[in-house]
């Protein structure tokens, strides 16, 4: 099991990454506040296109923000570190690696 000092390093880590990530989705429109495009604009074509291409990102943070938040939850459960497939602990260095990791190393080549 990792130390206290660990876990609360990789707790706040997590935090950050979680603030950062709701951050970068309110950027791009799709947190609380929504991004205007003119529907008047010349290259219509343009803008959606560029849409197309924030909903992609946005879509790829919003999985990334899932797995944070799901970590942060098993800090509360206690079950933060453990494999979600095995059960086994999930190697500090993963953890330091990868706070929000699912799976330790060997279940995680089968995911």
């Amino acid at each position: 099991m990792p130390s206290e000092t660990l876990l609360e390093n990789l707790r706040a880590l997590l935090e950050d990454e979680r603030d950062q990530l709701r951050h970068q989705l309110d950027e791009l429109g799709f947190g609380s506040s929504a991004l205007d495009f003119d529907e008047n604009f010349a290259d219509s074509g343009q803008v959606a296109a560029e849409q197309g291409e924030n909903r992609v990102l946005a879509n790829q943070i919003q999985e990334t923000l899932t797995r944070v938040e799901r970590a942060l939850t098993k800090f509360d459960g206690d079950s933060f570190g453990r494999c979600e497939a095995c059960g086994n602990e999930i190697s500090e260095a993963r953890l330091e690696a990868m706070p929000a990791a699912q799976y330790c190393i060997d279940c995680a080549s089968r995911h």
